[in-house]
């Protein structure tokens, strides 16, 4: 027991550290380079640049990726399945309903995109994320049986991305606007979506923490967890609420980023075997740490361009989990 704590501890302070370095490194990647940096102190420009830019959407994505891996590392030990991600409820096709809504009323005019863009597009996705959610529970009668739930999600998720589709074939002008949310970036994130995603992050960790033993008893089998005392029903509902809160608080912000949820704690336990509270804050740094790199490189590879962040992560999360999966075959441990 103590070598696993001295290890997960030794994760965390190597995760945190590796996340201090890359914040600091964040500041100087961007169309200027590392001169802004230099001139922060006397050019007020570079400064703003540095500081109002750089600086809010690298510890943006830190935070964005860090709500993904906690959700993640929830979603997979309250359904028991490794392949689980935080969507797995319909959240993303919650949120990219929500948007298409949000452009289709408000319009992608040059004097409405702004504030759409900050104010408008930030709720829709937010509130369709757990709408969506809601919608899963509603057609699962609760979050008694598990099989029931995750079926649900699939619908909901398909019925909601159909419709999606319906009203950006009905809108062709959203389009453009759509798919920027839907391939995923940082490039919006302030100093305010910093707040809002570090105060839910806090309360959601907390939470994911304090109910930590529910994931478990969960991995012994639904009876164990049942012989143990533990109020299931209510505790599943507690998860998935912050399973909602936490996917929905990131997806607001950043838009749709794919395989960090599902890769980040797949990471931890490939780096140490530990119970489900500290796989909860190691999946969370490292989701923040697989965003924050995977934003940086976005900026970096084609500069002064960007690549999507989105984009990034599905191609470097899935070519890893490919990998994964033929190394566990060959050891005859992937059935």
């Amino acid at each position: 027991m103590k070598s696993e704590y001295r290890r997960a501890l030794a994760l965390g302070l190597v995760l945190l550290l590796s996340g201090a370095g890359l914040l600091a490194l964040g500041a100087g990647i961007g169309s200027t380079g590392f001169e802004s940096v230099l001139a922060a102190g006397s050019d007020p420009v570079a400064w703003q640049i540095v500081w109002d830019i750089r600086l809010p959407r690298t510890m943006g994505a830190w935070l964005a990726g860090a709500l993904l891996g906690l959700a993640g590392a929830v979603a997979q030990g309250l359904f028991r399945n490794p392949l689980a991600d935080p969507y797995l409820l319909g959240s993303a096709s919650g949120a990219s309903l929500g948007v298409a809504i949000a452009l289709t009323l408000f319009g992608v005019s040059p004097t409405s995109t702004e504030w759409v863009v900050r104010l408008g597009l930030t709720g829709a996705a937010f509130l369709g994320a757990v709408l969506a959610v809601l919608l899963t529970l509603l057609l699962a009668r609760g979050v008694q049986q598990t099989l029931r739930l995750l079926l649900a999600g699939v619908i909901v998720g398909v019925v909601l991305g159909a419709a999606k589709d319906l009203i950006s074939i009905a809108s062709a002008d959203i389009l453009q606007a759509l798919q920027g949310f839907m391939l995923g970036s940082t490039g919006l994130v302030g100093w305010g979506a910093c707040g809002v995603m570090g105060v839910l992050g806090v309360a959601c960790l907390l939470l994911a923490w304090m109910l930590a033993p529910v994931l478990d008893g969960l991995a012994l089998g639904e009876a164990t967890a049942s012989s143990l005392g533990l109020p299931l029903p209510a505790m599943r509902a507690a998860l998935v609420a912050v399973l909602a809160l936490a996917t929905g608080a990131a997806v607001a912000q950043t838009g749709l980023i794919a395989f960090v949820g599902l890769a980040a704690p797949h990471l931890v336990r490939s780096a140490v075997k530990t119970t489900h509270a500290r796989l909860i804050v190691l999946s969370a740094a490292m989701g923040g740490l697989l965003l924050m790199a995977a934003d940086l490189l976005a900026r970096w590879l084609i500069a002064p361009q960007e690549l999507p962040v989105g984009v990034l992560t599905a191609v470097l999360g899935g070519s890893y989990l490919l990998w994964l999966m033929h190394r566990r075959s060959a050891r005859g441990a992937w059935r």
